[in-house]
């Protein structure tokens, strides 16, 4: 097993967590303190390329300074009010967001697993009200390696036993399919009690797994067939990340309940957000729904900021540009470690190649001696994630600070 040699003063700030905070998760061990575009910066000075990009919240890089200054602003003059009461920019917000995305409402949220809430509770809702099934009888389908986080109900339908064991009794009403299976999602619709299918249009979580061609377009024919809501997690592919404003745009599917977050405050603050027309949305009445934070006036502010900066910077376009060279580029070190290289813009992973289970973990550890930030899931792969700002000699860079490291595992 690798050691590094952790200096005094952030051995000082581990011991803290460790000693003080839940020992639920395994960070690599580096301590940040400043972020600006694509670096960060430790609490000894020294200078890092993330590739994690706050798993995709820090689309428009670190500290992005038109973000940052709508934060400052609506933090001197309001910051929160409960939804008991009208704030001057919620309607703002609102009519932004909706007209952008294409929906007749949306209803926002803080984190993003409570936007999966609400989509779900959405979704159940319109399945009695507008649907017809029987009290109690709705059924979601989801997909098999999903990732959708880590609430009671949403674990009960996770296949990661991570996510799941040691949690039950679980939330029945949902059913696992396999994912990028479209022959599995009709039998599963077979049953009339189905009212929607959840996914992810690329998995991230699980390495980010992309489906074939056509999948999204076939998923979402078979819910029009079947009168069945199609819900799209976009909170990680979402907002620029794969090259598009949504992943599902690279098939031009509009999904029935599009869920954001993450980059819907440009790393600043949780905001997440579900979008839908008003035949889904107007089913929840006063007092059915809601969050104290939710829309809260500092929120719909930087949200707005946030997205109008992807726009206006044009990071689709330049996800697109650089996740094609970062592909081209890791492809031509043609190293034996790398067994797969895969991703859409800026959302890429690969697959290392070793003997060693922790192989992949070693290789971040070198990494970050190398001064690039990255983070293994499930064992054998690493996702590589920049924020969208980084341009093609840093992606040069980048290239060169991986070729080096992978010789740690030679």
């Amino acid at each position: 097993m690798l050691t590094h040699t952790l200096s005094e003063k952030t051995a000082f700030y581990l011991q803290l967590e460790d000693q003080f905070g839940a020992h639920n998760y395994h960070p690599v061990p580096v301590v940040l303190e400043r972020g600006e575009g694509v670096f960060l910066y430790d609490v000894e000075g020294k200078r890092y390329y993330d590739f994690l990009s706050g798993y995709s919240a820090v689309n428009q890089g670190h500290c992005h300074p038109k973000i940052i200054q709508s934060l400052i602003q609506q933090a001197q003059k309001l910051t929160l009010t409960s939804r008991a009461f009208h704030n001057n920019l919620l309607g703002e917000y609102e009519q932004y967001i909706t007209s952008l995305f294409g929906y007749d409402k949306v209803l926002p949220m803080n984190t993003g697993v409570e936007a999966v809430e609400t989509a779900l509770k959405l979704a159940r809702r319109w399945a009695y009200d507008v649907k017809g099934i029987a009290a109690n009888q709705a059924k979601i389908i989801v997909c098999e390696n999903n990732f959708h986080g880590r609430t009671s109900a949403v674990i009960s339908f996770s296949s990661d036993p991570s996510s799941f064991s040691g949690f039950g009794p679980f939330m029945p009403g949902f059913e696992i399919v396999a994912y990028n299976n479209i022959v599995a999602i009709e039998k599963a619709f077979q049953d009339k009690n189905v009212a929607a299918i959840l996914l992810e249009p690329i998995q991230g979580e699980a390495g980010v797994v992309l489906p074939d061609e056509g999948y999204l377009k076939a998923v979402k024919s078979l819910c029009e067939e079947y009168n069945i809501l199609f819900i799209a997690d976009e909170i990680q592919t979402g907002l620029a990340r794969t090259g598009k404003m949504l992943a599902c745009d690279h098939e031009e599917v509009r999904p029935d309940i599009l869920i954001l977050g993450k980059a819907l405050s440009g790393g600043t603050l949780p905001i997440s957000a579900v979008l839908c027309d008003d035949e889904i949305m107007l089913n929840i009445r006063p007092g059915e729904h809601g969050s104290t934070y939710g829309g809260n006036p500092l929120a719909c502010a930087v949200a707005i900021t946030s997205l109008q900066v992807l726009k206006d910077e044009k990071m689709a376009e330049n996800a697109t540009a650089m996740g094609n060279l970062l592909r081209e580029e890791l492809a031509k070190l043609n190293s034996h470690v790398i067994a797969t290289i895969r991703g859409k813009g800026l959302l890429n992973a690969i697959v290392i190649n070793h003997s060693n289970p922790d192989a992949a973990w070693e290789f971040c550890m070198e990494l970050k001696e190398n001064c690039l930030l990255a983070k293994p899931t499930h064992g054998d792969k690493i996702r590589f994630a920049p924020p969208l700002t980084i341009n093609k000699e840093q992606i040069l860079e980048c290239v060169d600070i991986i070729h080096r490291s992978l010789k740690i595992l030679s």
